[in-house]
C-alpha cells in the first residue's frame, strides 16, 4: 500500500491591527520642564498647552545611583530631549526649572546647544512661606 503524504499550507496570518499614528510635527514654540532633584534629573518638552512631545531622564541614558544627579547627567539628558524636539520641528522654548539639584544651569545650557532658542528661564521651585505646622509640645 502506498502512503500518501498530505501537506497543508500554513494558515495565512491576518495583518496586525495598526494603531493610530501620532502626528510627527511639533509646534514651533514649546516649554521645557527641567526637574533636578538630589537623586535624578527629568527633562520634559511640551507644547504650550502642556502636551508632552519628548522627554528624557538621567536613568534612561545609563546613569545609575548618585551619578544620576550630576551636572554631566543633566547635560546629556536635556540634550537628548531637546534633540528629539528639534527633530520634530520645534525652534523656540521657554524653560521652567524646578528642584534643588546640581545640574540646573548645565541643563539649560544643553538645551541651547541642541539648537533651541531659549526665550525665557523661570524658576518654579516651590518655596514654603511659613513652613509646616510645628509639632505640639511634648508632655512628660
Amino acid at each position: 500500500m502506498a502512503e500518501e503524504k498530505v501537506t497543508t499550507a500554513p494558515a495565512a496570518k491576518a495583518p496586525a491591527a495598526k494603531g493610530k499614528k501620532k502626528n510627527a510635527k511639533a509646534p514651533v514654540f514649546g516649554v521645557v520642564h527641567i526637574y533636578c532633584s538630589f537623586n535624578n534629573t527629568i527633562v520634559t518638552v511640551s507644547d504650550d498647552k502642556g502636551n508632552t512631545i519628548a522627554w528624557s531622564t538621567a536613568g534612561s541614558h545609563g546613569f545609575k545611583g548618585t551619578k544620576k544627579s550630576t551636572p554631566f547627567a543633566a547635560q546629556i539628558t536635556s540634550n537628548k530631549a531637546a534633540e528629539k524636539a528639534v527633530a520634530m520641528g520645534m525652534r523656540e522654548v521657554a524653560v521652567k526649572v524646578c528642584g534643588p539639584g546640581q545640574g540646573r544651569e548645565t541643563a539649560v545650557r544643553a538645551v541651547q546647544q541642541a539648537g533651541l532658542t531659549v526665550s525665557s528661564i523661570k524658576d518654579i521651585t516651590p518655596i514654603p512661606h511659613n513652613g509646616c505646622r510645628p509639632p505640639k509640645a511634648r508632655r512628660v
